[in-house]
């Protein structure tokens, strides 16, 4: 049996997964966020690895054949959102503990990879899943891990892409591009009845996000969110090759997946003292307007994660740039007010 028949037939659960109705938005907020969520008004969104892991179920997901879809070109692209001011009740989540997850890049990539081998989309799992190949830092015979290059992580994402491309069926498909920031994205939290394809790796900047698209482009994802620039800012790149770095990805994802909704998410604020985070308020400004031009939608998280002097709050960042538990879960419920909206539109588009 190979590894591509292994990925096909086991990746989903049993058939489509059913969405609920559109969630209701927020009644009565109290908090306005200007711009949450800005897109281009009146248009229309056109809608390996080389490690031997013996493959183990530790999951609660059960084996099935996906279901292979033949209807996604009849799917109606929902509307774009007018341009608008989004009011949104922030409100800071109650942290709870976790079960134990992967807390080293090298746990994570060893834990991923050893849902690739057993054909499970790892977002699709309970954080402490195939934990006998990355617990404490050793695999299933204990010997400590080595850790994952660069390249490695890149062929390891291209596969989990390719796994979903061809195991996705009917299921409608959320993705996020990004680096250190996306890659840590806790999909426990995110919403279930849909898939989510993580394609985040630690330390890239915009140029190597942009030269690696084509690994993912034959996927067909109903909504991308992308976010990038930290680490641009951190090696002294320039305002101008990160702006025009951020363009050629709208540009290039658009191309690739031209029935998706596109949304380029703010660069967040840091307490770091090497990076202005008055370049970064600028920056974001920019990155609206390109979003806005290139006819994506712009989600503004800055204003959810800044303190009165505008630096990262701290309970919310580990050293200034990364975030804590508590600042993903301020992630996530942005994300699922977005989802909601997108919901909404589709639904909207759907009926008429």
């Amino acid at each position: 049996m190979t590894n591509l028949y292994l990925l096909t037939t086991t990746l989903l659960t049993g058939g489509a997964m059913s969405a609920p109705p559109p969630p209701p938005l927020p009644a009565n907020p109290s908090d306005s966020l200007s711009s949450l969520l800005v897109s281009t008004a009146n248009k229309a969104l056109q809608a390996g690895v080389s490690h031997k892991i013996v493959p183990t179920v530790e999951t609660t997901v059960e084996n099935s054949s996906p279901q292979f879809s033949s209807q996604w070109q009849k799917r109606r692209p929902a509307k774009l959102l007018k341009y608008q001011q989004i009011k949104y009740q922030q409100r800071l989540p109650n942290y709870r503990p976790a079960t134990p997850s992967p807390k080293s890049g090298t746990e994570l990539y060893y834990q991923r990879l050893a849902a690739l081998r057993a054909g499970k989309l790892y977002t699709r799992l309970p954080a402490h899943s195939f934990s006998s190949f990355w617990a404490k830092g050793l695999n299933h015979k204990g010997v400590p891990l080595t850790k994952p290059t660069y390249q490695q992580w890149k062929q390891l994402l291209a596969q989990e892409a390719r796994a979903v491309t061809y195991g996705q069926g009917n299921n409608r498909l959320s993705m996020v591009v990004g680096d250190s920031l996306s890659l840590w994205l806790p999909a426990q939290g995110l919403p279930k009845y849909q898939l989510w394809l993580n394609q985040g790796i630690s330390g890239e900047n915009t140029s190597q996000i942009l030269s690696r698209l084509s690994a993912f482009s034959q996927t067909r994802p109903d909504t991308i969110y992308v976010m990038a620039g930290i680490n641009d800012l951190r090696q002294g790149k320039t305002d101008q090759v990160i702006l025009n770095n951020l363009r050629q990805i709208t540009r290039q994802l658009r191309q690739n997946h031209p029935q998706a909704q596109l949304i380029i998410q703010s660069i967040l604020p840091t307490r770091a003292t090497a990076i202005s985070n008055q370049r970064i308020r600028n920056l974001n400004q920019q990155i609206a307007k390109i979003a806005q031009q290139e006819g994506a939608a712009y989600l503004n998280l800055h204003k959810l994660f800044t303190d009165s002097k505008g630096q990262m709050q701290h309970n919310l960042t580990t050293d200034g740039i990364h975030l804590t538990p508590l600042g993903y879960q301020v992630w996530q419920e942005a994300l699922q007010y977005t989802e909601s909206l997108i919901a909404a539109n589709r639904a909207k588009a759907l009926s008429l």
